[in-house]
């Protein structure tokens, strides 16, 4: 017994003013934890009212599908003798830069169609005529042009990525390209596939089944916000040779 006394160390002196300044931070500790919780209860009470939709959000929601898909209508009813003629540039870009609660199913669903699925999606078309029929009715949703050897390049390079067995696969490898996917079209490199597309060979359609579409960034300063046409000083239709340049800040 009087040896385990013996054993037993005494306790360390810890000065008052220590203890006095370790209470006071275990204070402030809790006070800012609990400042911290209530916020976080306020702002979390906040976001489910305001995710609460009254009936006429969803009255002014139905009637601008509806209005959507009446300007959609109007868009492609025009004269025979006025439809846009297929540009003589092929190949066409086009960008998703619009689209949310306003649009209707209908819309929605040729954007899907145009592998469109989220704003600052971008993918390489064909022109044709049934191809600016669809981009004519979704048009103030979209922008497209006509995009440079080089943007192909750098899109490609920076941006690509295909589609094998449902899996998303950078095209960060010549391998992927020949075994997994255009080799039997005789697409066995990257500059291949560059090249297939800016010409529009033989196997443009395959390759453009494979490629995913493009996952674009915001531009900081290349959109204004505005459904008018680019002609007539909005982000939307036709650039031509400008959209180079949008694509440019996106990439």
């Amino acid at each position: 017994m009087a040896m385990a006394e013996e054993e037993q160390k005494p306790l360390a002196y810890i000065p008052e003013i220590v203890l006095k300044k370790r209470k006071h931070k275990e204070e402030s500790i809790a006070l800012t934890r609990k400042n911290q919780l209530e916020l976080g209860a306020r702002a979390e009470k906040k976001r489910r009212v305001h995710d609460i939709k009254r009936p006429e959000h969803f009255v002014k929601e139905y009637r601008d599908r509806e209005l959507d898909l009446i300007r959609m209508k109007q868009r492609t009813k025009r004269p025979k003798t006025t439809r846009s003629a297929v540009p003589k540039p092929k190949l066409l870009f086009v960008v998703r830069i619009q689209g949310k609660n306003d649009m209707h199913p209908k819309v929605r669903k040729i954007l899907y169609k145009l592998k469109l699925s989220k704003v600052y999606d971008g993918a390489f078309m064909r022109a044709s005529e049934g191809v600016l029929e669809m981009l004519k009715r979704v048009e103030p949703y979209i922008t497209y042009g006509y995009p440079s050897v080089k943007t192909v390049t750098d899109l490609i390079y920076k941006k690509g990525h295909g589609k094998k067995d449902n899996q998303r696969v950078a095209l960060i490898d010549n391998n992927i390209i020949e075994q997994q996917a255009l080799g039997e079209y005789g697409i066995l490199c990257l500059e291949d596939l560059v090249h297939e597309i800016t010409t529009i060979g033989p196997h443009f359609k395959e390759i453009n089944s494979f490629l995913g579409p493009f996952s674009l960034n915001k531009p900081k300063d290349g959109l204004q916000g505005k459904k008018a046409l680019f002609k007539d000083g909005g982000d939307s239709g036709n650039r031509e040779d400008k959209i180079n340049d949008l694509i440019s800040k996106m990439n």
